[in-house]
């Protein structure tokens, strides 16, 4: 095996599982000539660590020729929503408070340095998951976040 091989196989075995993300929707908010428009997307995932917890994340999508192709920095504008679906087990690692922070979702939001993350955090005493999502970037993040909590029901057929 080549050298660069290794080093794929190792980086892809370093990056821990992250949940990828299904567009729901989006609506337009600013009409541009050249190029997509500005929108607003709506995705849905799942949480790659909980099973029976889906998020919905609203995040602001930068359109125009830089957009279009894929070189235009989108605003750290986000929001997210998440439920419980079916019977939740947490897993022994989750439940000891040894993920907690953890992230369960990375979406880039510019062509090298700024992304959107969503994580975990376990309320061991409420019996609730909380998603945190915001933006950050190598030199300055962005303080702008939303929050989401999930208490954990008994479920039922």
């Amino acid at each position: 095996m080549t050298m660069k091989k290794m080093l794929m196989v190792t980086a892809i075995m370093l990056t821990p599982f992250m949940a990828r993300a299904e567009v729901v929707g989006s609506v337009d908010t600013t009409f541009k000539v050249f190029g997509p428009d500005h929108k607003i997307m709506v995705e849905a995932f799942d949480d790659p660590d909980v099973q029976n917890v889906t998020c919905y994340l609203s995040r602001a999508k930068t359109g125009g020729i830089k957009g279009g192709l894929g070189l235009a920095e989108d605003t750290s504008d986000a929001a997210i929503s998440c439920q419980q679906v079916g019977p939740i087990t947490l897993s022994d690692k989750i439940a000891q408070g040894k993920a907690e922070g953890e992230v369960v979702f990375r979406k880039r939001t510019s062509l090298v340095f700024k992304k959107l993350q969503v994580v975990r955090f376990y309320d061991r005493k409420r019996n609730a998951l909380i998603y945190l999502s915001y933006s950050d970037k190598v030199v300055e993040g962005s303080p702008k976040n939303a929050l989401s909590a999930v208490p954990i029901m008994p479920w039922s057929r």
